[in-house]
């Protein structure tokens, strides 16, 4: 689902209810517009604080509680067509795909125990930004100076302040498949403006899979928030580094946020194993959620496994 009516979306997952007086106490360092009573169905919407972001184009951030588990799997069209209707429209996160939340605790690399702590969540906090709360159905449903990254900021800040909530577990980006403490979010947060630099680590996973029994993928999730596609890496486990292949991964991230995507199929980078790696464009990475992806290979002429060449042709 492509950004629309959410433009981006974060959440808290909950070990237990809380109110939303809580909520309003923990954001007071921010312009809370109004409230909203929740909505006839949960999916849509629990009761509400409407934050403003860019309230002069109509931005504003809704936050509103869910007291229950996190919906993982995307609802039956005939037995469950409200929580597929949410699915489908974005209101679980724009990029957001069935069978995040699980991926998300077997990809928790940073933080071990959120390996197993979404089991013990009973609710969350959802934090979804827009630009079409009320508008008229000929309003643009972005504006036209709009930009991902301070949005994607903004509402991580929200998030962050939300973990000071009772009851608060950790902070769960649908989107990028990632979760992390209060702890964890706040050293990101805090290393990547004090040094200037995009807090990627808040807001897409690195992933790592088995191809065989000798190559591996690692593969970012979440570059969608940032309008720049994921890259992925497929390599020969016992040539790389892997903490290598995960640096190499959020440069070139870093590298698209900044100039755009520049780079086209066939191009080469300096990567690791001190080789050239060459990229080509696809329409759908090799593992889920489908999304665009940016796969590299390194140029040491190595047989390349017909897994992946046959992806690419696929591709």
């Amino acid at each position: 689902m492509p950004k629309g009516m959410f433009t981006q979306g974060v959440c808290v997952l909950l070990e237990h209810p809380v109110s939303l007086d809580e909520i309003e106490a923990a954001l007071v360092d921010f312009d809370v517009r109004k409230r909203l009573d929740a909505s006839e169905e949960w999916a849509f919407g629990g009761p509400t604080l409407i934050v403003a972001y860019r309230p002069e184009t109509n931005g504003l951030v809704s936050v509103d509680i869910v007291d229950r588990q996190w919906p993982d799997h995307m609802g039956d069209p005939k037995n469950e067509s409200m929580i597929f209707g949410a699915w489908s429209m974005g209101h679980f996160g724009p990029f957001a795909y069935p069978g995040g939340l699980q991926r998300a605790a077997q990809q928790c690399w940073a933080w071990e125990p959120g390996r197993t702590i979404s089991d013990l969540h009973n609710g969350f906090i959802r934090i979804r930004s827009s630009y079409a709360f009320g508008a008229a159905d000929d309003d643009p449903i972005m504006p036209s100076d709009y930009e991902p990254l301070p949005e994607l900021e903004f509402v991580t800040k929200l998030a962050s302040s939300l973990l000071d909530v009772p009851g608060a577990l950790c902070y769960f980006n649908p989107n990028g498949e990632l979760l992390r403490d209060q702890d964890g979010l706040r050293e990101t947060l805090n290393y990547g403006w004090a040094n200037d630099l995009p807090p990627l680590d808040a807001w897409s996973n690195v992933r790592m899979f088995n191809v065989n029994a000798e190559w591996c993928l690692m593969d970012t999730v979440g570059n969608g928030q940032l309008d720049i596609p994921d890259v992925e890496a497929c390599f020969h486990s016992d040539s790389f580094d892997f903490n290598h292949v995960d640096n190499f991964l959020r440069n070139v991230s870093l590298y698209l946020l900044s100039n755009g995507e520049i780079i086209k199929d066939g191009d080469t980078m300096d990567g690791p194993g001190g080789i050239c790696w060459q990229s080509r464009q696809f329409d759908n990475g090799l593992c889920d959620p489908p999304r665009r992806v940016l796969r590299w290979l390194p140029m040491d002429d190595r047989p390349i496994p017909p897994e992946i060449l046959n992806a690419e042709d696929a591709g």
